[in-house]
């Protein structure tokens, strides 16, 4: 269908920017919205078919305004990419309650509030497909990123949820599950690495840093593909709930649907007997 209405969050850096670019290549008309509207203009340039928003995607008054404004523009919403999000990296014991509760407040509940927004919208229209961008994280827990994968399990489990929902007005869920994409979530001004240390994980927290400040820049999925795959599953038939995205992420599925099984078989016998006499 051309001439689909887009709603993105943090378009203005990130893969935000290449879906945003991606989405207007394509024909179709966007909302980009962000923290900062100058900065999405200037990172998007002029568009006839651009708009641009002011959102802080943990501000739910921000989230009602920026989907006012873009069917008081564009007269609809079709399509909604949750894709703001931020990284607090460390150990789960090390990480203060405000890091924890920041990292929530961004990637979980931001999202939620962007969709709370904007749904009542394609309930109306009767059509609609909403999609967020997860990560492995949200599949498999990683060492440092106890509160990150805590709000991308969240957020899938929500996603799942929702879809059961909302599939009875036309409206349609996607979860994206990158792998890593060469974007700007490992750079400072994405990802902030706790102050707060405890002497026993020293030697290890040296080698977590080392390791996710030295992968910034060398991330081997290309965004721009990403952003182009979105708007083949858009303009699918039936889009997938679900996408893999990167080979990474393909392995990484691949790995935790095997252990899961081998646990699932391990314990079949113990887990099949709970059941009343």
């Amino acid at each position: 269908m051309a001439n689909r209405v887009w709603l993105i969050t943090g378009a203005g850096r990130g893969m935000g920017v290449d879906i945003t670019k991606a989405a207007l290549n394509a024909g179709h008309q966007v909302i980009a919205t962000g923290r900062n509207p100058e900065k999405v203009l200037k990172a998007i340039g002029d568009h006839k078919n651009l708009f641009v928003v002011k959102l802080d995607i943990t501000s739910f008054a921000d989230a009602v305004a920026a989907a006012q404004a873009g069917v008081s523009k564009f007269g609809k919403i079709d399509v909604l990419v949750n894709n703001a999000a931020n990284f607090n990296a460390g150990y789960f014991e090390e990480l203060s309650m405000e890091e924890i509760e920041d990292q929530l407040a961004t990637s979980l509940f931001g999202p939620m509030k962007v969709t709370k927004a904007v749904l009542p919208v394609m309930r109306k229209q009767r059509s609609g497909q909403i999609i967020t961008i997860s990560s492995t994280a949200g599949l498999t827990g990683y060492t440092f990123c106890s509160a990150y994968s805590a709000s991308k399990f969240g957020l899938e489990g929500w996603m799942e949820s929702i879809q059961t929902e909302v599939e009875q007005f036309g409206v349609k869920t996607t979860i994206i599950n990158p792998g890593f994409f060469r974007t700007e979530l490992l750079t400072e001004g994405s990802t902030k690495y706790t102050e707060n240390t405890i002497d026993d994980y020293d030697e290890s927290r040296k080698q977590q840093l080392e390791f996710w400040k030295g992968a910034n820049g060398q991330q081997t999925g290309d965004p721009a593909k990403l952003a182009q795959a979105l708007i083949t599953i858009v303009d699918a038939p039936t889009p997938p709930k679900r996408f893999l995205a990167g080979a990474d992420a393909v392995a990484t599925a691949e790995q935790v649907a095997a252990q899961l099984q081998k646990e699932t078989n391990a314990h079949r016998e113990l887990s099949s007997s709970l059941a009343y006499e």
